[in-house]
């Protein structure tokens, strides 16, 4: 399992911003292997993370790789006072089994 963590500071938001990101997400959604997302939100600092989960690889690159995201991301900088993309190989997860979550399926690492 995989996931990409898009974090990023907040310049100045308004309804545009909100539309790209929502069709990011839906082109998340519509990638291989796509298992969930979760969004947070530092309140002292107005960060914002989203953690998008995959099964494998092949989900995130063909993601990283579709023409729309690669123009979208362009247009993001007049919103963000920058950001920060973290990749990483999920080895374990693990819980009460009281939250449910993307990862609560088993993974293969």
């Amino acid at each position: 399992m995989y996931s990409a963590t898009f974090i990023f500071d907040i310049k100045q938001f308004d309804e545009d911003f909100y539309e790209l990101e929502q069709e990011i997400a839906n082109l998340a959604k519509q990638t291989v292997g796509y298992l969930g997302e979760d969004t947070w939100e530092n309140a002292d600092t107005g960060r914002i993370g989203t953690v998008y989960y995959w099964e494998s690889m092949d989900g995130l690159q063909q993601l990283m790789k579709d023409q729309k995201h690669m123009a979208d991301k362009i247009s993001q900088f007049g919103w963000l006072n920058g950001y920060h993309i973290v990749v990483s190989r999920v080895l374990h997860t693990y819980g009460d089994g009281v939250i449910s979550h993307p990862t609560t399926a088993p993974v293969n690492c």
